[in-house]
C-alpha cells in the first residue's frame, strides 16, 4: 500500500494528515509527489505518518521498496549491446564526456532496437530506461 491508498482508506486529506501527524506539509507533499522517496524518510516521519494513518511502517514503504527493486532489475540482464550502451552513457555522464550527445544517441537507438526490432524488452521497460536516462 502506498501513502495515497492509506489516505484514501482513512478518508483523510493531505492537509489533515500533515496537521494530525505533525509532518510538515511541504515534506508530505514531496513524499506524495515523488520528490522524496518514502523509504528515505526518517524513522520519526515514518512513525508519525503510519500512526496517523493507522497502518504499519512496513505497509507504508512496501510498495516503494518493491518498485525500487524492480527498477534496479530493469538496468541489468539487458541485451549485450544495450547494456554496453547504457554503461557507456552512465560513464559519459559521470565523466562529463564531450561525446555525451553521441552516447545519448547510441543509447536511444539501442533501447528502440531492443523494444521494437527484437522485442527483448517490453514497452514499459523501454519507457523506464528512456525516462531515467534520456
Amino acid at each position: 500500500m502506498n501513502i495515497l491508498e492509506a489516505m484514501e482508506i482513512k478518508k483523510i486529506t493531505q492537509y489533515r494528515l500533515a496537521v494530525q501527524s505533525g509532518v510538515p506539509h511541504a515534506t508530505l507533499s514531496d513524499i506524495i509527489n515523488g520528490k522524496t522517496r518514502i523509504e528515505k524518510c526518517s524513522g520519526e516521519t515514518l512513525y508519525k505518518l503510519s500512526n496517523s494513518l493507522g497502518v504499519t511502517i512496513e505497509d507504508l514503504i512496501s510498495d516503494s521498496i518493491e518498485r525500487a527493486a524492480m527498477e534496479r532489475s530493469w538496468e541489468h540482464g539487458l541485451p549485450e549491446y544495450l547494456q554496453n550502451d547504457l554503461d557507456a552513457y552512465k560513464q559519459g555522464v559521470k565523466e562529463k564526456s564531450s561525446l555525451l550527445d553521441c552516447l545519448w544517441g547510441e543509447l536511444y537507438g539501442s533501447i528502440n532496437c531492443a523494444e521494437i526490432n527484437e522485442g527483448s524488452i517490453t514497452h514499459e521497460h523501454a519507457q523506464y530506461l528512456r525516462d531515467k536516462y534520456l
